[in-house]
């Protein structure tokens, strides 16, 4: 019987995660293998939404004009309750920006650019085995032997590390014996994919509360590339899912809904499914030399759009650290930062989704009657709308790394955080041209930023002649020199000004684009200090590195707790909810001791409510 086949890395699954990681993992030389249960690709739309962030990420995995010349973009999301406006969210986005806050684009469409990419760099960059699964994973110290299934039959291949991101029932991780732990939740929703044959809707997230065209019901709508639109119709408690999915019963609660949007053109079905809510992860991501990633890892509730955009971010941090593993250049405590970082993201996107669910699926009674006062304010009272914010995916800052150098500098980009993607005149060969700061980052390597402008020539000039490995020099002024490094134009001292540079002039930038160190000097030593940090070495005597705070613990904007425990109260609360409510109505008046201002707010709050009994 042959040996067999061995790898760097195998990569199982091919969907968008999977493919992020597998480009990544090329860019720095190796050849991952891919290995996809699936015999074809996925042509159901499933995560639509892509944040600014995940488009800078599809940018580094070289996919990015043609994942943006498909993408429609978007920055303002509108809540309705019943038919009038409780909220409008908007997302600031200026003429410079590359990316728009969001995108929208089917996930098929995200996958198909992936795949081109991967196979315009060939088979010797990276291979992709479809219809091949992964029966099973068996590993010691020294690495992954996977049994894998295939239409000619079954066969073994050896692996020195193996990246799970084979989805929310990873074989994978059912193989090596591991469950994902948290909560579901009991909301339910109809998704469903329609062709639109005379569309002309802006590009926007819109959301109705108890509309009138499905009463007691939330609807979200998205426009999608090809005139098409998601539609998401949350369902009854006592309803039959299954019964509700069919066509007769389906079809016409879009029809009631379009109808109530006043479109008049016809329609068709394209796709359609029942999604409910998880919060779930792994407590660790790396299990000796398999690591897992996007919904192998952890599944997210869809509000605020965090799954595919926390697996992309899963993506871009596993890469880079599990390259340089693999090379030799780092050592294991690199790769159990990648589980320090990403589970405090986790618990940053359960948290935060945790609050959508007060809104989109009411956990209890008691939230419910909270979340329909706040609807009945919300169109009246701006500060109610404030609890209406989708609270959309925005990128990490590892505040909490072991691997990066925490300082107390109040100003620039803080340590941990994503460098801002700024418009940059970059200097090369062929003189300056327009870019964005993020083009000048090295892709194999950290990148030191440099401001020139802020340290003694002399003091540079050493700086560069000692560099130590994997660091890759930029050096950013406000003179156009061209030198033999990597240079930008500081046109006006802008950048200068929003890192701060004049507090700390150096900047050392991890090749996921977060920051790993700012030094205030140009000191060699502190700069090699930084770099073995960063690559997960100990941190040397004194270093303010903060600990890693696993059990994360969201910190609630003011509203939110009296929100939460005014839900909570009534659920807890003797018998009738109204007795729960009148009492606290009178703590309050007596403890606000202004009659006139007490009597106002009564008869607002009788008003709101005699208005949505009418309507």
């Amino acid at each position: 019987m042959p040996s067999p086949e061995t790898f760097d890395v195998v990569v199982v699954g091919a969907g968008p995660v999977g493919l992020v990681i597998a480009l990544d993992l090329a860019a720095f030389g190796l050849r991952p293998l891919v290995l996809e249960a699936a015999a074809e690709a996925t042509w159901t739309s499933r995560a639509i939404c892509i944040s600014r962030r995940s488009q800078e990420i599809l940018d580094r995995a070289g996919v990015g004009p043609s994942f943006s010349a498909q993408a429609l973009p978007w920055s303002r999301g509108k809540t309705f309750h019943r038919d009038a406006l409780a909220f409008q969210l908007e997302m600031p986005r200026e003429p410079s920006d590359r990316h728009a806050p969001f995108v929208n684009i089917q996930q098929y469409r995200t996958e198909r650019v992936l795949l081109d990419r991967a196979e315009a760099l060939g088979a010797a960059a990276l291979e992709i085995r479809r219809d091949h699964a992964v029966a099973e994973v068996v590993q010691d110290i020294s690495g992954v032997r996977l049994v894998v299934s295939s239409p000619a039959g079954s066969y073994e291949l050896d692996a020195a590390w193996v990246v799970a991101a084979d989805g929310g029932r990873s074989r994978v991780r059912g193989s090596l014996g591991l469950s994902l732990e948290g909560s579901s939740y009991e909301g339910r929703y109809l998704i469903a994919d329609i062709s639109v044959a005379a569309p002309n809707l802006p590009v926007e997230r819109l959301v109705w509360f108890d509309p009138p065209s499905n009463p007691g019901s939330t609807v979200i709508l998205h426009v999608q590339p090809d005139d098409m639109w998601r539609i998401d119709i949350q369902l009854g408690d006592e309803e039959d899912a299954e019964l509700a999915l069919q066509d007769h019963k389906l079809a016409p609660r879009i029809q009631a809904h379009l109808d109530m949007m006043g479109v008049t053109g016809g329609w068709r079905m394209v796709w359609k499914s029942v999604y409910r809510a998880h919060a779930l992860t792994l407590a660790n991501y790396r299990h000796g030399r398999v690591m897992f990633a996007g919904d192998a890892a952890h599944l997210v509730p869809i509000f605020g759009v965090r799954g595919l955009n926390s697996g992309f971010d899963d993506a871009h941090n596993l890469a880079w650290k599990l390259a340089l593993v693999a090379r030799g250049h780092a050592d294991l405590p690199l790769l159990d930062s990648y589980t320090a970082e990403r589970l405090r993201a986790t618990r940053e996107n359960l948290a935060a989704a945790t609050k959508s669910t007060w809104f989109m699926s009411p956990p209890t009674e008691g939230f419910r009657v909270m979340r329909d006062a706040v609807l009945s304010l919300a169109t009246d009272v701006a500060w109610a709308g404030a609890l209406l914010n989708p609270r959309q995916s925005s990128a990490h800052v590892y505040d909490t790394s072991p691997v990066v150098a925490h300082d107390q500098v109040p100003v620039g980009v803080r340590p941990g955080a994503v460098i801002p993607n700024l418009p940059a005149s970059i200097v090369d060969e062929g003189g300056p041209r327009a870019a964005h700061l993020h083009d000048v980052l090295a892709r194999q390597a950290f990148t030191l930023l440099i401001f020139r402008d802020h340290i003694e020539e002399a003091k540079v000039n050493a700086l560069l002649a000692g560099l130590p490995p994997l660091v890759s020099p930029v050096l950013v002024s406000t003179s156009s020199a061209c030198g033999p490094h990597p240079a930008v134009i500081d046109d006006g001292g802008r950048l200068a000004a929003a890192f701060a540079a004049q507090d700390v002039p150096l900047y050392l930038v991890r090749p996921d684009e977060h920051v790993a160190a700012r030094l205030p000097a140009a000191d060699p030593n502190a700069l090699c200090a930084a770099l073995r940090l960063a690559l997960g070495d100990s941190p040397p005597s004194g270093s303010p590195v903060a600990a890693m705070d696993a059990d994360f613990q969201s910190v609630p904007t003011d509203l939110e707790r009296i929100f939460e425990a005014l839900s909570r109260g009534l659920d807890a609360g003797p018998g009738d909810d109204r007795d729960t409510l009148a009492r606290l109505a009178l703590l309050l008046a007596h403890e606000l001791a202004a009659p006139d201002r007490v009597l106002a707010l009564v008869a607002q709050a009788t008003n709101g409510h005699r208005s949505a009994d009418h309507s």
